[in-house]
């Protein structure tokens, strides 16, 4: 499955940004059997699950440090999952990853099975 990632940037703390994961080549009833997740990896540190989507968009999971600042959502006619970032942190510097899985979410990198390539978050002091 090929994933686009976009939407990263330079931004002031508690500022926002809407980073956007695309599915363009997957036809719509393949599209919606994926589970979608966003992680992230700063310099010298592991790929952490920031926030998961099942297909309908009803059930999802975040990493604590990003509860009630981030949400993930999905436009399923659009094949795309979206991740929108308030209150952000120089803490939430990263590269932003999306990832999907047809088996469910998972907490780890293993559980997914396609990646796009990653979009850099930077968030100033």
């Amino acid at each position: 499955v090929q994933l686009q990632a976009s939407g990263g940037g330079l931004v002031q703390a508690g500022g926002s940004l809407r980073l956007s994961c695309v599915a363009p080549r997957l036809i719509l009833s393949t599209y919606t059997q994926y589970t979608v997740a966003w992680f992230r990896q700063a310099p010298g540190k592991e790929r952490d699950l920031v926030a998961a989507i099942n297909w309908s968009g009803t059930d999802h999971h975040y990493a604590d440090s990003v509860k009630g600042r981030f949400t993930i959502s999905r436009n399923n006619s659009r094949k795309t999952v979206y991740l929108q970032m308030n209150s952000l942190k120089p803490d939430d510097t990263a590269v932003y990853y999306c990832a999907a899985a047809r088996t469910g979410w998972a907490p780890s990198p293993d559980g997914y099975d396609s990646w796009g390539r990653g979009t850099q978050v930077t968030v100033s002091s």
